[in-house]
């Protein structure tokens, strides 16, 4: 016969409790470099999956491109809890910051061509010294994004 402290123990209820390695949030590895190698369909996908947690997590999507007049960056963040509206925020370091309000489906549209790209935006411009570096796309906190100065509709 088996006493109900045995029963417990072997339900594990008196195990002390596991300790677990902390887990990489969900969007932590939604990073692409550009150009890159995958399918139309792989980006779509990507896509929805960049624009799912921009919605349900505290997190924005960067663009980012060096050149060598300086660093381009085009932020995305979810403008409400639908998910149906973006904010823009585009960076150059010559004009500053620049910010507008899009439909989940510009975004959408937008991503999808610019990660589609063969090249780097900086590879596109014409002047002497090529860049060298990729063009990155990463999804990160919102803390680590930078705020927009001047605002505009669309």
């Amino acid at each position: 016969m088996t006493s109900e402290r045995q029963h417990q123990r072997d339900r594990g209820i008196d195990r002390a409790p596991t300790h677990r390695q902390p887990i990489d949030p969900p969007w932590s590895g939604l990073e692409l470099r550009v150009p890159n190698d995958r399918s139309r369909e792989s980006l779509i996908s990507f896509v929805e999956c960049v624009l799912v947690e921009l919605t349900h997590a505290d997190v924005g999507a960067e663009y980012r491109s060096s050149n060598v007049w300086g660093v381009k960056r085009t932020q995305y963040i979810a403008a409400e809890t639908t998910g149906q509206l973006f904010r823009k925020r585009h960076y150059d370091e010559r004009l500053g910051w620049h910010e507008q309000t899009m439909s989940r489906q510009d975004v959408r549209d937008e991503l999808i061509n610019r990660l589609a790209r063969p090249a780097s935006l900086a590879t596109n411009q014409s002047h002497p010294h090529p860049v060298e570096e990729p063009d990155t796309f990463q999804v990160k906190p919102t803390w680590q994004l930078r705020t927009g100065r001047r605002t505009s509709k669309r």
